[in-house]
């Protein structure tokens, strides 16, 4: 059976310019900087801005300037950059779906330091779990991750719109934001446990980190006329009489 998200029914007021200038510097850096790249230009590539645990913390015994500046570069520069197109597409495809309506939520400039502070700090909790990793960590999830932490307080009653196809049956369906959002947070701390053990290339850490970070931030950086576990109709419809 297939199952794929590709809509919800919780639309906004304003146009999301900030989300989709994140989605557009997603994929021209996968396009335009990645793509072309033979695989020992990628591995280069993804050692000089992907974000490796090992390097961080060895800044602290190299207090130059330049260090310490590309080390941290590299937290950021990491959350655009991406292992493969299916790894990119299903990143941006989350992003699509939720931010936009936390976005509205928050304000532009509020949501744009939102999602940067959430892939920090989920970069920061999976570094710990391995300091001394010498893999490059790279994706949006960690942020993204903080992003559907915050939908999930703001909008758990909204409708997820999914495509079906079972043998011959076919159509949609809608799902409650919290059921499907839920369903999501289940799967990661089942996974976190065997993360810890193997390098699974899935970072599990991340992801609860960026969660339990925009779980956090987003009651201090929402609007202030925006309610938690609100239902997002009833709230456009009171706003508009």
């Amino acid at each position: 059976m297939i199952l794929f998200p590709y809509k919800d029914d919780n639309q906004t007021q304003t146009f999301p310019w900030v989300n989709w200038f994140i989605i557009a510097i997603n994929l021209w850096v996968f396009f335009f900087l990645q793509f072309p790249l033979n695989s020992d230009e990628k591995e280069i590539f993804f050692s000089s801005f992907g974000f490796i645990p090992s390097m961080f913390f060895g800044q602290l015994a190299n207090l130059s300037v330049e260090t310490i500046a590309w080390e941290w570069s590299t937290v950021f520069t990491s959350m655009f950059s991406h292992g493969s197109i299916f790894h990119l597409l299903g990143n941006l495809l989350f992003l699509y779906l939720y931010g936009d309506n936390v976005e509205e939520a928050m304000g532009k400039i509020w949501y744009f330091l939102f999602y940067l502070s959430c892939g920090l700090l989920a970069a920061f909790a999976q570094a710990l779990t391995n300091p001394e990793s010498t893999v490059p960590m790279v994706g949006a999830s960690g942020a993204i991750s903080g992003v559907i932490a915050s939908y999930l307080l703001l909008y758990p009653r909204a409708r997820i719109r999914f495509f079906y196809w079972f043998m011959i049956l076919f159509g949609t369906i809608r799902i409650p934001a919290f059921l499907v959002l839920g369903w999501w947070l289940i799967q990661q701390i089942l996974a976190f446990p065997e993360s810890m053990k193997a390098a699974s290339g899935v970072a599990v850490a991340a992801h609860l980190g960026g969660f339990i970070a925009g779980l956090f931030l987003t009651p201090l950086v929402k609007k202030k006329d925006i309610k938690l576990f609100q239902n997002r109709q009833t709230h456009r419809f009171a706003r508009n009489r």
